[in-house]
């Protein structure tokens, strides 16, 4: 009971010793412990300048170093010491020194509480192996005996390998007969004439301080055993004889072999004798391990890394037909000490109890224990409460003054070990380790824990509980104590944040500290970079936005990897790479940059990542490994090719390119495409050329750079494979044919000598063919028929044949003008200005060439209202293609016209047909070019006018229409007529209408056709004046009335000299305006405003009325003499293309009924538009 008692107060602190003592505090006294030392042995190399040999140790107060040698103290040179980090013990030896130092060192660290040690550190300083000085005697043996050429090799610094050569440094050859033993030594199981040497060197090199040294050559002469006979015939007959096996190594009949656990077991038996002997191997009474293996021709038997049940006899038996020989050899196992269970423990004890120390070891054979006590040997002594029982040390009713270091050092003849165990006595009151007031952070949903490292003896009890709140101790759920005494917390919540306190007591008194925690927002990325696929050469842009607890800003990074690399960021303006704003950015993307990128948004509390995968487009590699096979043909062949990388983005098409040496070197063409799917093309080649192809592929990015040319390709010469193309046979001169056509590309001749063949005949007058050989592309017949038919063919030839059969194509010889005009001209006149012509067609015979068209030309003589003045205004028309008829638009009424036709070839016009005289009928006036109102009363309006500037016939006298208007709504209330007879007539006084009432006015001048468009004018009646206002009024009323009077006349005598201008060939300058459609109906808003006219605009007008122009009034009027004249046959053949081939609408007899709005140009005819109304 008191031991187990005991035992429950024991705190075991390290498991090593470089770990022990290590839960004490500093700051309690304590005795010192070994941190760290050198372990041997130290074996000092000729190139190690210094050895430096350690003992470092810590405790309670600092320890103190001192060192023994060989057992005895040793004070050693140049010790550093430096306080700061407590090496005291370290000291170095120097090159030139170290021999002196060779031993076995021990190191004590020591304060007032005890002295721990170091277990033996031996120093071992090797010379340098060499050879003795010696003369060696040659060795002489007879023929089939053994012989031994020993080496016995120097002791140097392992590993130690030998070597046997020849002067030459060639390895001497073995084999079964002859072998080298783990001693070093050459065994030959007997000895040939061939052995006989002088040069058989041994060479012992050790590779760790880099030396190899060599013995003096041995010398081996064998004797014949018949003397009476020379040498060449013994050589050549001679035999050794039968010789029963004997063992060179091992000698005797057993061997003890004595080797540690672990160790490398070899048993090695070199048997001499003739025939050389075979070794063979046995374990008794047990079979061989199955590590066994066999080395040397069979002579080694190796175990690796033995065990205890390796141990045994083993039996080695060498055989030949003479006989047979046998070794046996005792293997033991045994082992240094070693710890059962490891080194025994440091303990810390309170008062008063016992405290057992047990050593358990074991080993072959069986360690010696050794006790000491801060380095002094430790003596069972029962009178003072020590007990030493062999390999467990008993403190009874343990004190402070038994606290030291014990030190258990176990010992074969194969090693020692040795521990120091720290024995700690005291009764201390709890003392808190971790800093007061520790500031902790953890991201909320995270585990934290916080610290409370207590010491104190007895062991004490911790408990935690909030600051801020009622003391209550925390634990469950999310509140765990931990043994240590920490407090860990478990999914972190935002209300954890706050002041902890942990209190640690025991009986010897209590203690506490403040902990503080924060509980920080999680960084979260929230915008994670997306997969994408660029194209090389762009800018990629990566976004990555995070967010984070915003007080921790000052530590919030994002970083980026690719692949799991950092990418290297740089402000360098040359740096591909930056950052701006989360996003990363990368210029000028190439095939490298493809991979995985990595945004890495973290702070020193957590972190987030996220990935996307960039796909780099590129256009793609270059194919390779161009073959030219499958030869089906000369001049077809297969050409077959490996794709490249496609650089993620499919190859489409692959484009087959040709270069050739005699025409264009050095300049490639495309030959042939092939679609991506596929790396062969057929290809069909021309004649004669020396080819050589490269390949390159296509996808959505772009054409990739091609492929290496292939190897050159003579593809021999051939007859043309085609004739020309694109034959055309003109006649530039009537009595002359000429032959042109597109010439084969020089790489189509297929070959030497090209020249064309032209063959032509009449069509169907003559069966031979005329055939001329060329070498231009063009060829002339001369002294030609006009117009005659001819077929042609040219057919391509070189040195080597004709080409294919060529295709017949037919021409036409010379063009000359037509000779024949058309006859029988017919005139119709569908109305006053539209007429159908109709003719006779020509005969084929005279148009001597491909027929054009017609020409029709008109000339207007005069005016039937005045046919003394002669107009001459011409006029003519195309109408192209085969046709007996044309319509022809524009004319004037009432007029006298003359007119011919022609027909017109390439060459130019025929002659044109005798005239025709025609007059057209009369027609309907244009518009009265201005209606004016005036001197308005309650039942009555004055109305003048002027007459149409064109009459189109006989004036007859004028219509007049006026209707009585609502002004409300415009409407026409009530509606009159009356004809005005007299074409003289230019003024009406109305009578009987209404007071106060808005009229709207229509007049239209007529013929005894019909009338024309009307002109449009509205006024209103005023209401009757009051008497008293006449007399007032009646000077003003005056005034007005005269004015008005004059104003009309004035507009009567304005008009009257317009129109005698006119006649005369006067131009005038108004705008016309556009018709109305319908006379009685009007757009109301207008109707609205001209009841309320701006008497400053109708003054303004009373001063300008007549201020026209005939020029744009009437475009589509006769042009003068003097430019008809200039015209004369180059009018245009085109304008009425229209109206001839359909374009207008036609009644079914072929009567022009729609308007004629063709182009203008000179010599062409538009319906007149007429002139504008003027409100006065």
């Amino acid at each position: 009971m008191r031991l187990a008692g005991s035992l429950q107060l024991v705190l075991l602190l390290a498991l090593t010793s470089r770990a022990a003592g290590r839960d004490i505090p500093l700051e309690v006294e304590q005795v010192p412990t070994i941190i760290t030392h050198t372990s041997g042995p130290i074996i000092s190399l000729p190139f190690d300048n210094t050895v430096k040999i350690k003992c470092e140790a810590r405790g309670n107060p600092p320890p103190e170093y001192r060192w023994t040698k060989d057992g005895k103290h040793f004070v050693p040179p140049h010790l550093t010491k430096i306080k700061t980090d407590h090496r005291y013990g370290t000291f170095v030896l120097h090159n030139k020194q170290l021999v002196q130092f060779q031993g076995k060192y021990r190191c004590y660290a020591s304060n007032k509480l005890g002295t721990a040690m170091t277990e033996e550190i031996e120093m071992i300083v090797p010379n340098i192996p060499k050879f003795p000085k010696e003369t060696i005697d040659p060795i002489f043996v007879k023929l089939g005996e053994p012989v031994v050429l020993k080496c016995n090799p120097p002791e140097g610094v392992a590993p130690r390998q030998i070597y046997w050569m020849s002067f030459g440094l060639q390895h001497i050859e073995q084999d079964e007969r002859v072998s080298m033993g783990i001693d070093g030594n050459l065994y030959f199981s007997n000895a040939l004439q061939k052995d006989s040497r002088s040069d058989y060197y041994c060479n012992a090199a050790f590779p760790k301080i880099r030396t190899i040294v060599q013995k003096n050559p041995m010398s081996v002469f064998v004797k014949s055993l018949q003397y009476d006979q020379s040498a060449d015939s013994v050589n050549a007959t001679e035999a050794p004889p039968m010789r029963i096996p004997s063992l060179l190594l091992p000698s005797g009949v057993q061997t003890e072999i004595v080797l540690l656990k672990g160790q490398a077991l070899q048993l090695e038996c070199l048997p001499g004798g003739f025939p050389t002997p075979k070794v063979e191997w046995k374990k008794m009474g047990d079979k061989l391990s199955t590590r066994t293996t066999f080395d040397n021709f069979g002579k080694l038997l190796t175990i690796s890394a033995v065990e205890e049940s390796d141990e045994g006899k083993y039996m080695c038996t060498a055989k030949n037909p003479a006989g047979e020989d046998v070794h046996y050899f005792d293997v033991i196992v045994e082992e240094p000490p070693k710890w059962l269970t490891g080194p025994p423990q440091s303990q810390l004890s309170t008062i008063g109890p016992d405290v057992h120390i047990k050593c358990s070891v074991s080993g072959k054979p069986l360690p010696d224990i050794t006790w000491r006590r801060n380095g002094e040997i430790l003596k069972d002594d029962p009178n003072h409460n020590r007990r030493v029982l062999d390999d467990t040390v008993v403190l009874h009713n343990v004190v402070p003054g038994d606290s030291a270091v014990y030190q258990c050092e176990a010992s074969n003849r194969h090693g020692s070990i040795l521990a120091n165990v720290n024995i700690m006595v005291m009764n201390i009151p709890p003392m808190i380790l971790t800093k007061d007031y520790q500031e902790y952070t953890v991201v909320l949903g995270e585990d934290i824990v916080m610290n409370c490292s207590v010491f104190s003896c007895p062991a004490s009890t911790s408990s935690w509980a909030r600051e801020d709140e009622t003391p209550e101790t925390l634990k469950g759920g999310r509140f765990l104590s931990l043994q240590n005494g920490s407090l860990q917390i478990t999914s972190a919540e935002k209300n954890d944040s706050g002041k902890y306190v942990c209190v640690a007591s025991n009986k010897e008194g209590r203690s506490a500290v403040t902990a503080v925690l924060d509980v920080k927002d999680p960084t979260k990325i929230i915008e994670p970079p997306q997969d994408m696929q660029i194209t090389s050469g762009t800018t990629a842009k990566l976004r990555c936005q995070a967010e984070y607890d915003k007080s921790l800003q000052g530590v919030f990074e994002v970083l980026w990897r690719k692949d799991g690399e950092k990418i290297p960021l740089s402000s360098d303006k040359n740096s591909r790479y930056s950052v701006d704003d989360g996003m990363l950015n990368i210029m000028n993307v190439n095939l490298s940059d493809q991979g995985i990128y990595t945004c890495i948004a973290r702070t020193n509390l957590d972190e987030d990542n996220a990935s996307a995968l960039l796909t780099v487009l590129d256009v793609p590699d270059a194919p390779q490994n161009i073959q030219i096979s499958d030869l089906k043909t000369e001049r077809n062949v297969s050409l077959s090719w490996v794709p490249g990388s496609d650089h993620n983005s499919f190859v489409t098409e692959f484009i087959v390119e040709y270069e050739e040496s005699q025409w264009e070197p050095g300049r490639w063409k495309e030959l042939q495409k092939v679609p991506g799917n596929q790396a062969t093309a057929e290809l069909a080649l021309h004649g004669h050329l020396n080819y050589q192809f490269r390949v390159y592929a296509v996808n959505a990015v772009g054409p990739g750079p091609p492929s290496e040319p292939s190897e050159r390709y003579k593809a021999p010469p051939a007859a043309p494979d085609r004739n020309p193309e694109n034959i055309k046979i003109q006649g530039h001169l009537p009595y002359q044919m000429d032959f042109s056509w597109e010439p084969l590309l020089p790489i189509e001749h297929n070959g030497p000598g090209l020249e064309y063949k032209v063959s032509y005949r009449k069509l169907g007058l003559e069966d031979v063919w005329k055939e001329h050989l060329v070498k231009r592309h063009s060829f002339v017949v001369r002294n030609t028929s006009t117009f005659v038919p001819y077929e042609v063919k040219i057919q391509s030839r070189n040195s080597h044949g004709w080409g294919p059969e060529p295709k017949i194509v037919t021409g036409y010889s010379g063009e000359d003008v037509p000779s024949a005009a058309p006859q029988d001209i017919a005139v119709e006149v569908i109305n006053t200005t539209v007429l159908r012509v109709s003719w006779t067609p020509v005969p084929t015979a005279t148009l001597r060439g491909h027929l054009r068209g017609y020409d029709v030309h008109w000339l207007r003589n005069r005016s039937l209202l005045n046919p003394n003045k002669i107009l001459d205004e011409r006029h003519s028309l195309s109408f192209p293609g085969k046709r007996s008829h044309a319509i022809v638009p524009g004319l004037k009424p009432f007029s006298e016209y003359r007119l011919t036709v022609n027909v017109f070839n390439k060459k130019g016009n025929g002659p044109n047909s005798d005239p025709v005289t025609f007059n057209t009928p009369e027609g309907v006036p244009e518009q009265v070019p201005i209606l004016t109102t005036s001197n308005a009363q309650k039942d009555s309006i004055l109305l003048v006018w002027g007459p149409p500037l064109e009459s189109n016939g006989i004036l007859t006298g004028y219509l007049l229409q006026y209707h009585l208007i609502n002004e409300t709504s415009l409407e026409v209330i009530d509606s009159h007529e009356m004809n005005i007879t007299g074409a003289d007539t230019t003024q009406c006084q109305l009578q009987g209408l209404e007071e106060v009432s808005l009229y709207r006015f229509h007049l239209s001048a007529c013929t005894q056709v019909g009338c024309g468009p009307p002109q449009t004018q509205e006024s209103s009646t005023i209401s009757q004046p009051r008497m008293a206002g006449q007399q007032r009024n009646f000077s003003t009323q005056g005034w007005v009335i005269g004015t008005m009077c004059a104003v009309a006349l004035l507009t009567l005598v304005a008009l009257m000299a317009c129109f005698v201008r006119r006649n005369k060939g006067g131009k005038y300058a108004g705008t016309p305006p556009p018709q109305r459609q319908d006379m009685f109906s009007m757009d109301k808003v207008k109707e609205k405003e001209d009841l309320h006219p701006d008497m400053e605009s109708q003054g303004m007008n009373d001063d300008t009325f007549c201020e026209y122009s005939d020029s744009d009034e009437k475009p589509l009027k006769g042009s003068s003499l003097h430019s008809l004249n200039a015209v004369g046959d180059s009018v245009s053949r085109n304008s009425l293309v229209d109206y001839a081939d359909g374009g207008g609408d036609f009644n079914e007899d072929g009567s022009f009924i729609g308007e004629y709005s063709g182009p203008k140009h000179r010599g062409s005819v538009s319906q007149p538009s007429g002139p504008s109304p003027v409100t006065a």
